[in-house]
């Protein structure tokens, strides 16, 4: 029986983005669930809401001691904890994997509403990324379920320019890491890309197994993988 790992996308996308993830998880033995979240226009608190609905319906068709996985790609990955903290299915939850999420909030989302609340009330998602909104989730620590993050720091958007330590262009390195964290690793991959290439499909398979990531010795991409061009 294959393993099931759910995946989140971040803001402004759905569940397309997560595609070439779902390959290479697949190839890897995996089955994977994408899912669909209004991260655009809606505030996270809202947006777990759904995700919860959605992950009672696939608790509910899972086989007796059978768990599911869960990774997501940047606000995915904050959808996730914000799920972890509320929710009575722990027990059916193995471990998680945050990619590029930015678990201490987003300094170009703390930017942009300095310059006009026009962009945090129009885009919800990004206002609820602002450090201080963060703080107002009250993401907690489930001991029973250990999650593991990575982080880029290949800062190849217009963006990243804007901030001021090591990041991904969207993202800082900073952010990412917290204290309550499995394992924790850096690659040297950008925001967009990230989450497309075959080494992290890898990085997630060896956490979801072992609880801690493996630094790969080739760490060209694959051949046959489904890695972004």
């Amino acid at each position: 029986m294959k393993k099931k790992v759910i995946l989140v996308h971040g803001f402004n996308k759905n569940k397309k983005d997560m595609f070439i993830l779902k390959k290479n998880l697949e190839k890897i033995g995996y089955e994977c669930i994408l899912i669909d979240l209004p991260l655009t226009f809606k505030e996270i608190e809202y947006c777990t809401s759904i995700f919860e609905e959605k992950i009672e319906e696939i608790i509910c068709s899972l086989k007796e001691n059978e768990k599911i996985s869960l990774v997501g790609h940047s606000t995915g990955g904050l959808i996730i904890r914000h799920f972890l903290s509320n929710t009575k299915y722990t027990d059916q939850i193995n471990r998680c994997v945050l990619i590029s999420t930015p678990n201490k909030g987003s300094q170009l989302a703390d930017i942009a509403s300095k310059l006009s609340n026009l962009f945090t009330n129009m885009f919800k998602t990004l206002k609820s990324l602002q450090s201080e909104n963060i703080e107002n989730l009250k993401l907690k620590h489930v001991e029973s379920i250990e999650i593991g993050a990575v982080a880029g720091n290949k800062s190849n958007l217009l963006l990243g320019k804007l901030l001021k330590t090591e990041n991904d262009g969207r993202v800082q390195v900073n952010s990412v890491k917290y204290k309550e964290l499995k394992d924790f690793i850096v690659v040297s991959y950008g925001h967009k890309e990230i989450h497309h290439k075959y080494e992290i499909a890898e990085l997630v398979s060896a956490f979801l197994e072992n609880g801690h990531f493996k630094k790969l010795n080739n760490l060209d991409q694959k051949e046959n993988s489904f890695d972004e061009k």
